[in-house]
């Protein structure tokens, strides 16, 4: 873990850009440190940017990024970001990538990752006996992918020289707290003053909004009950079920859904099963099968049947791109 101490050097925080990656959670993670040095008016940070071979690389967003170089060149950094986003499980990662992130964690560096650049050191070996986390979205594929690592839906993670963040505006928050661990929480707050950002979130913030606001409804019964069907898409509820948990009628439930979101009970559950299953189809190498009896479909057929019903291909011309 970072200190409380005042190097005479700059701290130099190295970043690594992988094809996709994400705009804002980059941008986010690096502007905290110009920022420092703006406002101390001192080099309290130095950074770098590099790509494997240290070519161009393009974000999410389409805009390209010029590197300061490869990452063979990354040395004597203190702080090693992997930056990724889209699709990072379905690309191939070079060995010589993953050699790398290895080599510098030997050599003292403490090892972070904004949102699905997570992926990556796990892929590395490196979060082993370690915590972290990684965007909301890639959360149930990293731990279906990487079942003894132990992955949080935190909004950024600080565990025994490893970082990790969601992505998105949580890079901000954890370069903040970054930040006031070494030179105090007032720079932290300066710096969070002059980018708007009115409140520091913690490591332990949700990373999504409470269910009510996501909906866009506050009738506690019907959020209760939806609350239900995302805690279990493996064994599905019945509507008697969900409507007995609720301390309502079979009736009263499915009025409510009609009224408030215009849909039926059974119809929102396998949207939300179905929306699960392209999001491990897209981000994991698990069979077909098995995603679809992870998310309550009783077999391979009925999975592909309401799968086409819902995004007009099947869960393998899906996984096929």
């Amino acid at each position: 873990m970072v200190t409380q101490e005042n190097p005479a050097a700059p701290r130099h925080v190295a970043f690594i850009l992988i094809p996709d990656y994400s705009m804002i959670a980059f941008a986010s993670a690096l502007e905290p440190l110009r920022l420092a040095n703006q406002i101390g008016e001192r080099n309290y940070y130095s950074w770098s940017c590099h790509t494997l071979y240290g070519d161009p690389v393009s974000a999410s967003n389409g805009l390209s990024t010029q590197p300061d170089g490869p990452i063979d060149e990354i040395a004597n950094a203190d702080l090693v970001v992997v930056c990724a986003g889209l699709d990072v499980e379905r690309q191939i990662h070079p060995k010589a990538l993953l050699s790398r992130l290895r080599f510098l964690t030997s050599h003292g560096a403490t090892m972070g990752a904004i949102c699905t650049g997570t992926y990556l050191l796990a892929k590395a070996g490196l979060l082993d006996n370690h915590r972290c986390t990684i965007h909301w979205e890639n959360l149930r594929g990293f731990r279906e992918e990487f079942p003894d690592i132990e992955a949080t839906s935190e909004l950024f993670e600080f565990d025994n020289r490893r970082v990790t963040s969601a992505g998105g505006t949580a890079s901000l928050d954890m370069m903040l707290h970054y930040v006031a661990t070494q030179f105090g929480a007032d720079l932290a707050a300066s710096i969070a003053d002059m980018m708007l950002h009115h409140h520091i979130r913690s490591g332990d913030d949700p990373q999504r909004p409470d269910l009510r606001v996501r909906l866009g409804v506050s009738h506690p019964k019907l959020v209760a009950a939806i609350a239900l069907m995302e805690a279990d898409v493996e064994t599905p509820l019945s509507c008697r079920d969900l409507a007995v948990a609720v301390d309502l009628s079979s009736r009263q439930l499915e009025r409510l859904f009609a009224k408030h979101l215009a849909t039926t009970p059974m119809r929102y559950y396998l949207r939300l099963r179905l929306f699960q299953a392209r999001r491990l189809l897209q981000q994991t190498s698990m069979s077909v099968l098995r995603i679809g009896l992870s998310c309550g479909f009783v077999s391979a057929s009925h999975f592909s049947k309401c799968y086409r019903e819902i995004f007009d291909k099947t869960p393998s011309q899906e996984r096929a791109g």
